[in-house]
């Protein structure tokens, strides 16, 4: 049926179905005579071993999505996957999805692919309208793609980012809708930026008549994302939507799924991708998925919003406890924010220094953002780099609940972060304590003379 099962396979399933679909690839035929510059040969056992002999790859050099004859097992392969991760992203709440593919790339190119697709569609455009996030391979996606980037600045709503409506239309108005290539919108980001305003957009690219690319990085896992999602191509428009696979589904970094509402259209985009492709990354999702079955992944997603709740109300006891606090971002359903308002006024390299304590102390993830700090990517110069603000009102740490998370990991994270929270209070009472005995010192002296 091409659906993922309900209840995931054990491994020797696993491992006798994947050696079925190898034996009907030509390279493993006992009595194949292979004369071409490409028949599957690999020298190495253990190479071998490790794709299960599904050496040819998917695709034909016109169409990643195309069946090779000489390879039917790893076609197969790649029709069963891209049937299964579409069943998977209906379950996960974009139900009305008609067709998707899983690219070997990870997420950054997976977007220029979809940019370069529609430049075949709109000569004459130059700009991408980008609300803010600061983020690299997103902003690096459309330079690759030969466009210019137009930063929309985020709009401070309490202690929340959110998306300028506003100032989205008056570009599109003062650029002209045929000179824009796209909206490229965000949904998973790091607090206290939180997912574009996806409906309100998807009505101004409808209205304007401008295509709509929306970067779900790790959004599947959020049933939040995934609605943001289902809505906006209800009301608007949506014209693909691309996710990680190592973010969603706990596999190796190496590849995304491009998805969208017009079969039409993600076939345009499969068949752009040069050449023939790995199909390590349809292996491993596959794999994962056959494994799991929906009822394992529906589980996992259960678990993540059941830690994100956990981690929240902890990290908001442990932010009080520090004369910090949580920061109030309600519309981001994966990552939270500190403050981290008095370590800053204490002490200008604590917060970056806060930032290497736990990282030499094995807490990975967690982000520590500074203010003012400045870089540029590409030549674009961004102030406030990393808050997704020229001036965000304080410093602040992320921490984000996402698939795969344990209560043990909250627990020893929460519990490094206190005790380097802890050596910042001492360090600071101990510098206090010489500065008045420094005064005291100072104003003795002066009453001698």
């Amino acid at each position: 049926k091409g659906k993922c099962p309900e209840d995931g396979w054990d491994e020797s399933t696993i491992e006798l179905f994947l050696h079925e679909l190898a034996i009907m690839d030509s390279n493993n035929f006992l009595g194949n005579c292979g004369v071409g510059e490409r028949e599957g040969r690999v020298v190495s056992g253990l190479v071998a071993r490790r794709h299960y002999r599904l050496i040819h790859g998917i695709g034909r050099s016109g169409d990643i999505s195309a069946v090779q004859p000489k390879a039917a097992g790893s076609s197969l392969l790649n029709k069963l996957t891209n049937s299964v991760v579409l069943d998977i992203i209906k379950l996960a709440g974009v139900r009305t999805v008609a067709s998707c593919f899983v690219v070997p790339m990870a997420t950054g190119m997976s977007l220029t692919l979809c940019f370069l697709t529609l430049r075949h569609k709109r000569p004459k455009a130059k700009y991408i309208i980008w609300p803010r996030i600061d983020q690299k391979s997103c902003f690096k996606s459309m330079i690759t793609a030969g466009f210019e980037p137009v930063v929309i600045e985020n709009a401070l709503e309490g202690d929340e980012l959110r998306t300028d409506l506003e100032a989205v239309e008056a570009k599109i108005k003062a650029l002209g809708a045929e000179n824009i290539l796209c909206v490229h919108s965000t949904t998973s980001c790091f607090a206290p930026r939180v997912p574009d305003r996806l409906e309100e957009l998807a009505v101004i690219c409808a209205n304007y008549g401008i295509p709509h690319i929306v970067n779900n990085a790790y959004g599947v896992q959020s049933s939040k994302c995934m609605h943001l999602i289902q809505q906006g191509a209800r009301v608007g428009r949506i014209d693909a939507f691309v996710q990680s696979l190592d973010k969603n589904f706990m596999v190796p970094v190496g590849g995304a799924i491009i998805a969208g509402f017009n079969e039409s259209f993600i076939q345009e985009i499969s068949k752009m991708y040069p050449g023939r492709a790995s199909a390590s990354p349809s292996l491993d999702v596959l794999i994962t998925l056959l494994s799991l079955g929906t009822s394992g992944y529906k589980k996992l997603l259960k678990e993540r919003k059941e830690m994100f709740s956990y981690l929240s109300s902890e990290l908001k006891k442990l932010a009080n406890n520090h004369n910090e606090r949580l920061l109030d971002t309600p519309h981001n359903p994966i990552s939270l924010a500190m403050s981290l308002k008095n370590l800053d006024e204490n002490n200008d390299a604590a917060v970056t220094q806060l930032g290497s304590m736990l990282f030499t102390r094995q807490v990975s993830g967690a982000r520590v953002v500074p203010c003012g700090s400045v870089q540029t990517v590409n030549n674009y110069t961004f102030k406030g780099f990393m808050s997704h603000a020229n001036d965000y009102p304080c410093a602040y740490l992320n921490a984000a609940s996402a698939i795969g998370i344990k209560k043990q990991d909250v627990d020893v994270f929460l519990k490094r972060l206190d005790k380097c929270l802890k050596t910042f209070r001492k360090e600071a009472k101990q510098e206090k304590s010489i500065n008045e005995i420094n005064d005291c010192n100072a104003a003795t002296e002066q009453l001698e003379d």
